[in-house]
């Protein structure tokens, strides 16, 4: 492991590129890069005549759970590579990034990889090389490089929880001594009585109901189940082989004849004309 990946802050991967036209611009979590690695402006529009111009920032926030594998320059003229996207831009309302080349991304969900992009850096054209970093390309005056390597999500810690009596007293390693009484641990009371349940119980002590609903009473409710005797007879009585040879499999021919019904009575209904509509 190089000196570079080695450090705290290059251990953490980047989650998101982006370009901002300033730090007013730039969201919280990312970082900008305001100056090349040999000390000039690392604003990607570079002019007397030209007012505002953009830079590029990254995050390393992991509250998405999501990191950049890798980082690509590619032309106009290039189609994006399968999985990769174009980077988000947070510029001002008249600014625009050039199209002639772009940066694209690789992100993946944090748990499915071990190693991501962990640190981005600009050289201006032909002047510099950054060790341990691989050039990605030139646009506008610019080279980009980035950092690849190993990293290490912070582990997350587990929020304190304050158990109640009620729920210290379901543990299965038994109960443990009496808690002493504290404002916060008042002796238990008699169990709290809806209105709808006190009702209940003064009119019907002997009746439960749950309050919820879900298993309230029925009408069906202690009515005993029995097959009606006609049904009974039938369900004892054995069918013989004879009974079934018996049966008849009618055509569809045989089903047309039996049930033909011509609909003559109607078509004279219809064609007699009544009285109030012919006057």
């Amino acid at each position: 492991m190089s000196v570079f990946e080695s450090s705290s802050g290059f251990s953490r991967p980047i989650t998101a590129v982006a370009w901002a036209s300033n730090t007013s611009t730039c969201p919280g979590q990312y970082s900008l890069i305001t100056q090349t690695e040999d000390g000039a402006s690392a604003n990607f529009i570079r002019g007397f005549a030209l007012k505002a111009g953009y830079y590029l920032c990254y995050s390393k926030d992991l509250s998405a759970g999501l990191v950049v594998t890798d980082v690509q320059v590619i032309t106009d003229k290039e189609a994006i590579p399968h999985g990769y996207c174009y980077i988000p831009e947070f510029l001002e309302p008249k600014a625009s990034v050039g199209k002639k080349k772009r940066i694209c991304v690789r992100i993946v969900p944090v748990g499915s990889v071990t190693t991501a992009v962990l640190d981005l850096k600009l050289t201006a054209k032909n002047k510099s090389m950054v060790q341990q970093y691989t050039c990605l390309g030139d646009m506008h005056g610019f080279v980009v490089w980035c950092l690849k390597g190993q990293f290490s999500s912070p582990t997350p810690q587990a929020k304190p929880r304050s158990i109640s009596l009620d729920m210290r007293s379901l543990s299965l390693e038994g109960a443990g001594p009496p808690q002493p009484l504290k404002p916060s641990n008042p002796p238990e009371g008699p169990p709290k009585v809806t209105r709808r349940r006190s009702k209940l119980d003064t009119h019907n002590p002997m009746e439960t109901v749950c309050d919820s609903g879900i298993y309230g009473i029925t009408a069906m409710d202690g009515v005993p189940f029995s097959l009606h005797p006609k049904f009974e007879s039938q369900s004892s009585s054995k069918v013989s082989a004879s009974t079934l040879s018996d049966i008849r499999i009618k055509s569809v021919q045989d089903i047309e004849n039996e049930y033909n019904y011509t609909f003559a009575v109607e078509e004279q209904a219809a064609r007699r004309v009544c009285p109030s509509a012919s006057g």
